[in-house]
């Protein structure tokens, strides 16, 4: 069956006329303050977010098929896709479970990461998400300080004989493996921009690190990302509505002058 992941996105996008995805990272020692926050705040700001992602900030305190799954029928009831940011990255068989959980628990994507390649790595994940009709999103350069240790180090690539930047064949192998998303710091509009050469619309690019982390929302926009993942600025805000408010019209208005 197809995957439709990317049709829920571009729907939830054009009804709410936001492209910000919400990075649910809230932090507290008590799991029933998590869930309650987190309620709480999606019930704030769904009006200005197109979709939630959810960390292991959620995922450990709460349980997969406890709170989390309540959070996720919440965010169903309310038309917001879901995205498990578990980052994937083990062999054929664990990768198999890992996403058929996450997605019997009821995301509609997973994020997943390509260094471990396709057979026997990545491969049971996307036939899982076929079987499921849910979505894969590829890491492909992310946020944090240290990404060009791994992500942008040059390396042999055997199929051409080439040394090539890593993020540059990850790019490639989200078009070619069919992934529904590529993740892209928002720290390194450089990084985007190249991928985005790559990938032009066919493979949307989500950012995370705007914010917290220092990214430029107009700069990562202008340099193709599609889906800006915002956490820390939104759920630590006093007023939660108003921040979400304010960043999806900073991205509207930056999409508007591309």
């Amino acid at each position: 069956m197809p995957r439709r992941f990317k049709s829920l996105m571009e729907e939830s996008e054009r009804k709410r006329d936001s492209r910000i995805v919400l990075a649910l990272d809230v932090v507290d020692e008590d799991p029933e303050r998590i869930l309650l926050k987190s309620m709480s705040i999606i019930d704030r700001v769904n009006e200005y977010i197109c979709a939630i992602k959810i960390n292991f900030h959620l995922i450990l305190p709460l349980g997969l098929f406890g709170g989390v799954r309540k959070i996720l029928e919440r965010a169903r009831e309310l038309g917001l896709p879901t995205i498990a940011d578990c980052k994937a990255n083990d062999i054929g068989s664990t990768n198999r479970l890992i996403a058929e959980n996450y997605f019997r628990a009821g995301f509609d994507a997973l994020i997943a990461n390509p260094f471990v390649g396709w057979e026997d790595g990545l491969q049971p994940i996307f036939e899982v998400a076929d079987k499921m009709e849910r979505g894969v999103i590829l890491l492909t350069y992310m946020s944090h300080k240290a990404s060009s240790e791994g992500y942008g180090q040059n390396v042999y690539e055997a199929i051409s004989g080439k040394i090539r930047p890593q993020y540059v064949i990850f790019a490639e192998k989200s078009l070619l493996w069919g992934a529904d998303g590529v993740i892209v710091g928002a720290t390194y509009p450089e990084r985007i921009r190249g991928i985005y050469n790559i990938l032009g619309d066919s493979v949307p690019i989500y950012s995370p690190g705007v914010g917290a982390q220092g990214g430029d929302i107009r700069m990562a926009v202008l340099s193709g990302s599609r889906y800006l993942i915002v956490g820390r600025s939104i759920i630590e805000a006093d007023d939660p509505s108003k921040s979400a408010r304010s960043i999806r019209d900073i991205v509207n208005e930056a999409r508007k002058s591309d």
